[in-house]
């Protein structure tokens, strides 16, 4: 029997929620030509403040209730639309309407990341698709060419830029020489950036991506625990007078590696070519540098967050769940495990270092310095100094090393922070050529 419509709960009116909200009703018919019946938005789960905002008094009041049950218990739903945000109760919903035989579409990368296993499977139980394309890079299509374009291929390293903020953030500290806070309340200032600002600037926003695409990527369950994480709030100008000076730029950058036993997760700053393709990503904008066997560097490039790109990746996962129920498919995600993989410490990361640090200006100072990191087998490639202070009798150094192991680049920093001559370790970023 032919279906007649494709009906669609959608969970929550915020920015993502509420564009989806207007795109279904405003683009009807053009979506309906892609699924060969209409879809008809059948009910609104909301808190009760978002009844006053602009959007829902634009909509037909019946549309909306605050109650859960009322929501899961609305005849003729086949799609549920999470846009909730935040682990609990999106969950709870989540598992809900897959258990209810719902398709689910959802944009919360923190459920996905923590629990997309588990979801999968039983969404492969129940036998309905669970679509996830706007948790990672908005608009960008990333999580279907991992699922699909990209499946012949070995990914042997993931390299990405995957939080706007941070890199609107990163690329106004590099042009106007200006400092972290004032940066951050600019970006507040103009809506990227939220109040409470944490999951962007310290990088869980961007390891919880990273989780998602490495777990993808490599056929193995990479949880957010498993990645070192470290933001960018102790950034300063200075270091980025110093990275344009040796020819590097400064960025957030996700980075997920694999080899035959392990697997390397990481989120921090780094010191990259100025000459590479994502130095040149500036402003909100977002990028993730695939390397695979067969089709060897792969670049997906576009606005990473923000209403309009969010909900084009939502609506298009709409649009292949109506696809898949009219068609019967139930769920074609096939997603197993390859057992054996275990996380790389971060002490094992081998990596080039940049330093910068503040030290007594006076005879031997170098000296001190360069014995205690040939002592942890760390080799300098070369050393700077530029600023001394003749009244505080101060001087920095900046020293980029050649690639050694976190582990002694670690015991290295201990060390020389005891040193009678180091007033400060003022920075340490690590460098990816």
């Amino acid at each position: 029997m032919k279906k007649q419509n494709i009906g669609i709960g959608l969970m929550g009116l915020g920015v993502v929620g509420g564009k989806v909200a207007r795109v279904l009703l405003d683009k009807a018919e053009i979506l309906a030509e892609q699924v060969g019946c209409p879809f008809v938005l059948r009910k609104v789960k909301v808190l009760a403040e978002d009844l006053a905002k602009p959007q829902a008094l634009e909509m037909d009041p019946q549309l909306f209730t605050t109650d859960t049950d009322e929501f899961f218990a609305e005849p003729g739903i086949d799609i549920v639309v999470e846009a909730i945000g935040g682990e609990s109760p999106a969950l709870e919903y989540l598992e809900r309407a897959i258990s209810a035989g719902k398709y689910v579409v959802t944009s919360n990368k923190e459920v996905i990341a923590k629990h997309g296993a588990d979801l999968l499977a039983l969404a492969q139980q129940h036998k309905v698709g669970l679509h996830y394309e706007a948790c990672v890079g908005g608009g960008i299509p990333l999580i279907a060419p991992f699922q699909y374009d990209l499946i012949a291929n070995r990914i042997s390293g993931i390299y990405a830029i995957i939080n706007g903020t941070t890199n609107y953030i990163l690329t106004r500290m590099a042009r106007e020489r200006v400092d972290f806070s004032s940066t951050l309340k600019r970006a507040q200032e103009l809506g990227y950036a939220e109040a409470n600002p944490v999951n962007d600037v310290e990088g869980i926003d961007a390891a919880y991506k990273l989780a998602i695409l490495a777990s993808l990527a490599f056929r193995s369950q990479v949880q957010p625990q498993d990645i070192y994480c470290e933001g960018i709030s102790r950034l300063g100008s200075r270091d980025f007078q110093y990275a344009q000076e040796l020819g590097f730029a400064i960025k957030l950058l996700a980075i997920a590696k694999q080899d035959d036993k392990s697997i390397e997760v990481r989120v921090h700053p780094v010191f990259m070519p100025e000459d590479s393709l994502l130095a040149k990503v500036e402003g909100v904008y977002n990028a993730v540098l695939v390397e695979g066997d067969l089709v060897g560097k792969v670049l997906f490039f576009g606005e990473g967050a923000g209403a309009l790109p969010s909900s084009s990746a939502v609506i298009a996962d709409i649009v292949s769940s109506a696809q898949d129920i009219v068609l019967n498919v139930g769920n074609r995600t096939m997603w197993r495990l390859e057992p054996g993989k275990v996380i790389k410490p971060m002490a094992e990361i081998e990596t080039r270092y940049y330093l910068r640090i503040n030290v007594t200006d006076r005879p031997g100072v170098l000296a001190q310095i360069s014995k205690i990191l040939g002592d942890h087998l760390i080799s300098i490639l070369s050393v700077i100094q530029h600023e001394t202070d003749s009244v505080a009798q101060t001087a920095e150094i900046v020293i980029m090393t050649y690639p050694s192991k976190e582990a002694a680049m670690q015991q290295a920093l201990n060390e020389l922070a005891q040193l009678t001559i180091v007033n400060e370790i003022t920075n340490f970023i690590r460098v990816e050529a």
